[in-house]
């Protein structure tokens, strides 16, 4: 494991937890004094709060130990891994959901039959100038992003991993309408990003690709799905709670 300071900006700083370490099954008790802490910027998720992060690089990074360090609330962006740390706020609560005992919801059977002709395609994650258009358009869309967005960005965000990542990509009458990209390990399948095309809001595909990730976990024997950050108050994140049986991780990194 390699890990840097992401910018001449950030410092060490203390871990927050009660111990400083990621216990793991297969590598023990790894101590986190390798990460550092970010500046304050605002939130992406509640407009009026600032956020700030712990944060560590890493080149090549066993997928099995990223499932502990989940366990401990990080997320993976590109290469760099992270967990909120925001002195004011705590609303970023890690979700997962028990994929064994998940059963579709009426909402979700309707989701389902809406997109029955929809095909999708599992493999390595493969970048595309149809998928950069797709994703800049969700942007613009969904969380009023200019076109600014460069396909290297997206490169660095979705299309670099130190982990094993996967591309599901969805197809209606051959024409490319949604993509997700997921790490797997034995133990955990975890979401990274949904985009769609905002042509064919109607049909959910956010919550399409969700559901066929969780029935992809059932069919290999995966035991959980995670979907990152519950945030109760932002619209775009809530839909979450609806995947049921799910346990969210409390502050002293317990599944509750």
């Amino acid at each position: 494991m390699m890990s840097e300071p992401i910018s001449e900006t950030t410092h060490h700083a203390p871990c927050r937890g009660q111990t400083g370490l990621v216990s793991s099954p297969f590598y023990g008790l790894v101590p986190l004094d390798f990460l550092v802490r970010g500046e304050d910027h605002p939130c992406p998720y509640l407009p009026e709060n600032t956020a700030r992060e712990e944060v560590f690089r890493a080149v090549d990074f066993p997928p099995e130990l990223y499932h502990d360090f989940m366990n401990y609330g990080f997320r993976r962006s590109g290469m760099y891994f992270y967990r909120p740390v925001c002195e004011a706020c705590s609303e970023c609560r890690p979700i997962r959901i028990l994929a064994g005992e998940y059963r579709l919801a009426k909402s979700h059977r309707r989701i389902l039959r809406k997109n029955r002709e929809v095909e999708f395609r599992i493999a390595s994650p493969r970048f595309t100038k149809d998928k950069f258009r797709i994703y800049s358009d969700y942007l613009a869309s969904q969380h009023n992003c200019g076109p600014d967005h460069s396909a290297d960005s997206l490169r660095s965000f979705l299309y670099a991993s130190p982990v094993r990542t996967l591309e599901f990509e969805y197809r209606l009458r051959r024409q490319l309408v949604a993509v997700g990209i997921v790490d797997i390990c034995s133990r955990s399948l975890s979401s990274v990003y949904a985009f769609y095309d905002p042509d064919f809001s109607p049909i959910s595909l956010g919550t399409f690709s969700a559901i066929q990730e969780l029935l992809f976990c059932q069919e290999h024997n995966i035991a959980h799905y995670y979907l990152g950050f519950l945030v109760a108050d932002c619209p775009s994140m809530n839909y979450k709670a609806r995947f049921k049986p799910h346990e969210i991780l409390d502050k002293s990194f317990r599944w509750v």
